[in-house]
């Protein structure tokens, strides 16, 4: 991968970490208020569980991103964690925070559903 191509993935992934950093529109719907109706309460609390799973999957992809960004100084980015082969341009571009090919990342998947529990920054099985 070039230098210029690298960079683009920099900026890129900058721009996605200042975009996550700056959401926080969700926290308002943590705050517990109380409400005299029941169905008031039910949908506080529902409101309270999409916030916090959408908090929790933006905190995810955070770390994802500034891992890759991570991975771009230490000119390991676009390298597959798992088999160390090159993780295409076309998936890169996609997703540009991707750790893993594709068919790594689907392994890696399938194994996460039967329950194993995986390091997200080398894909070692921890249950193993």
């Amino acid at each position: 991968m070039t230098k210029t191509e690298t960079n683009n993935f920099r900026r890129v992934l900058e721009a996605k970490r200042k975009e996550l950093r700056n959401g926080s529109s969700d926290r308002d719907e943590i705050l517990i208020e109380n409400a005299a109706e029941e169905f008031d309460r039910l949908q506080q609390q529902l409101n309270r569980e999409v916030a916090i799973r959408n908090l929790d999957r933006e905190s995810k992809l955070l770390k994802d991103v500034e891992a890759a960004i991570g991975r771009i100084e230490d000119d390991s980015f676009g390298i597959c964690l798992r088999c160390d082969e090159t993780i295409p341009e076309r998936r890169l571009k996609a997703v540009p925070w991707a750790a893993y090919c594709v068919p790594c990342q689907e392994i890696i998947e399938r194994q996460r559903a039967a329950g194993g529990h995986f390091d997200d920054e080398d894909g070692v099985d921890l249950a193993a």
